[in-house]
């Protein structure tokens, strides 16, 4: 593939502005003036649908965390390209904001020690879900790299191992602290008093730190929230790493925007310690 690659942002202008300053702009106002103070975190569940509508979430989630100088990034495939566990390995990803890097080193190890992850670009090429939080991460810390990973399927095994591998890979390799984040956006399409009821059923299985319960519970109740794969993924992951418990940062639904009740998507931003 060659260590030269860059991927060319492909939902700019759309998901969020095309440019620095009206990115800087957008996020600065989402923001609490008395936010509380940013920590370090193990993990956190983060949206990604485009800025109008999830960014709040978002950036109010990602300003009370600390963005280490390595971020491990689990997004869902809705594409439906490349392979079920897809990584990149090598290059950079560009945003208005800047390029930033991928930690070809511990790419690697996470691709070596895994059964399932393959390198595949394909997977990540038009793929938005985890592009469109690179430019709030840049807004809030300059100099970061990154590991992204896209899931496609349903295997909860799979799903449980592969959190468990990248953790071993964290724990021997990355001195310094990784952060996991899992791109995920909640109920999709639903009246908002039964998608603020799903969502709750999921975010509290989430805060619990139960990636077995949530999956029962998506499948129980029909819940339509397109990460959960990575979310499962990054649970098991983090209480590899020591987490130990959950809090939900920000909830709100795309009614807040459109003022539409009829039809939402739901949006939650955690963070696990």
């Amino acid at each position: 593939m060659g260590s030269s690659r860059v991927r060319n942002p492909v939902v700019s202008g759309t998901f969020y502005p095309s440019s620095a300053a009206e990115i800087e702009k957008m996020i600065g106002e989402f923001i609490l003036k008395d936010h509380p103070e940013s920590t370090d975190a193990i993990g956190c569940v983060v949206p990604h649908a485009g800025y109008a509508y999830s960014g709040r979430v978002a950036a109010l989630t990602l300003s009370q965390v600390r963005i280490p100088e390595k971020v491990i990034l689990l997004g869902p495939n809705h594409t439906g390209l490349g392979s079920p566990y897809s990584i990149m390995t090598e290059g950079s990803w560009k945003t208005p904001l800047g390029e930033v890097k991928i930690d070809g080193d511990l790419a690697r190890l996470i691709l070596r020690n895994s059964r399932h992850i393959k390198e595949d670009y394909l997977a990540h090429a038009d793929e938005h879900s985890l592009e469109v939080e690179l430019p709030i991460m840049q807004y809030f810390k300059s100099n970061f790299e990154i590991v992204p990973i896209a899931f496609l399927s349903e295997d909860l095994e799979v799903l449980i191992e592969e959190g468990i591998n990248i953790a071993k890979v964290i724990k021997k390799y990355a001195c310094n602290k990784v952060l996991l984040i899992a791109s995920s956006d909640m109920t999709h399409y639903e009246p908002e008093a039964q998608a603020r009821k799903k969502d709750k059923q999921a975010i509290e299985t989430i805060l619990s730190l139960d990636e077995k319960k949530l999956m029962e519970q998506i499948t129980a109740f029909n819940i339509t929230m397109c990460g959960y794969a990575p979310v499962v993924a990054m649970l098991s992951c983090a209480k590899e790493l020591g987490a130990s418990k959950g809090r939900l940062a920000a909830y709100q639904t795309s009614a807040e925007v459109t003022k539409d009740k009829t039809s939402v998507v739901g949006y939650a931003g955690i963070i696990l310690n």
